[in-house]
């Protein structure tokens, strides 16, 4: 058994090693087919694109993501070659609503909205979500939901339209897996038509996967954007860095426990696959957030203005800061 590890991925070395021939730790930029070549297993980050080219003859099995999305992975091409893929879902969900709710807090501060109830809209009601929707209504935001496949598969009764949104929403903030095709693609669904259709909204918030806003629109759009997730990272637009209110470096869900349970979910799937006997780092708060939070312990507990001075001052730091950042303590 050989196995190729992403060398970023935290709280994994020395755990596999007990129980595999070979454990190989690479960093990302370095994971091609002749290192895959060989290997059973591939555990990877959103960076590296696990498709065709790098695994075509391979002996590779499984993939494990340590992270919630798999849009760096081609489902069809591993399915149609027998290959598990295992990813972490809502591992990081806290952390990335620390952050939309720093954020918010921050704008509202220094926007002087401080003093008179928001509507919030949340654009895709999982993990992450459900969370921010939870949390907003403890701080006393009115608070709209849109899942259009939750909506279909559940009944309409707690979910509102876009149009809904558009017309009655302060702040909306995106979490979405990100979807090219189909009918619930979300591909660009934050593009020129949404955003010509907002009626009050002064704040758009994107942490789920840069291509859900299409970026190009949102800098011709004239209210305040935060933003986490960029198309075409780390190459990223710098007329749209500027102009952010809050713009940080895809590190939204970079928390200490979103990274213990991303590692210890795909530590789990190796343990039920293979029968290993395994211990992973487990996180010290719950997947679902904190029970009860207050605006100070948002606040106490994170400040993104400090990682958006740091970008802004270095853009073409945004892959260095993201792999070197420091993780923070969750609410």
């Amino acid at each position: 058994m050989k196995i190729v590890a992403d060398s970023k991925i935290p709280f994994l070395a020395g755990l596999l090693e007990p129980n595999a021939q070979e454990v190989v730790y690479v960093a990302a930029s370095e994971i091609d087919a002749h290192v895959v070549r060989d290997a059973q297993v591939l555990l990877t980050r959103t960076r590296t694109r696990c498709d065709r080219a790098l695994l075509a003859g391979s002996a590779v099995e499984m993939i494990g993501t340590a992270t919630i999305g798999t849009d760096h992975i081609d489902m069809d091409y591993c399915r149609n070659h027998g290959i598990a893929v295992v990813n972490a879902p809502g591992c990081n969900a806290p952390a990335v609503a620390q952050w939309v709710h720093a954020a918010i807090l921050k704008w509202r501060e220094m926007r002087h909205h401080q003093d008179h109830p928001l509507t919030l809209g949340v654009v895709g009601v999982g993990h992450v979500g459900s969370i921010v929707a939870r949390w907003a209504q403890q701080l006393g935001y009115r608070v709209l939901l849109n899942d259009p496949p939750r909506a279909a598969a559940e009944g309409s009764g707690q979910f509102v339209d876009i149009a809904a949104l558009q017309q009655e929403c302060d702040i909306i903030t995106f979490h979405t897996p990100l979807t090219l095709e189909g009918e619930y693609a979300t591909w660009h669904l934050c593009g020129e038509e949404f955003l010509a259709g907002l009626n009050r909204c002064k704040l758009l918030l994107n942490a789920a996967r840069g291509g859900v806003c299409d970026n190009a629109a949102l800098l011709q759009w004239h209210g305040d954007v935060a933003l986490d997730c960029w198309e075409k990272e780390p190459d990223i637009n710098r007329e749209l860095l500027d102009k952010a209110f809050v713009a940080t470096p895809h590190i939204a869900g970079y928390s200490l426990q979103g990274k213990q349970r991303g590692t210890a979910m795909i530590i789990e799937a190796l343990k039920r696959r293979y029968g290993w006997d395994v211990k992973p780092v487990q996180a010290s708060t719950p997947l679902k957030g904190a029970e009860n939070v207050t605006e100070q312990a948002i606040l106490d507990s994170y400040n993104p203005l400090n990682d958006t001075a740091l970008l802004k001052s270095s853009p073409d730091g945004f892959e260095r800061f993201r792999n070197t950042y420091h993780l923070r303590q969750e609410v």
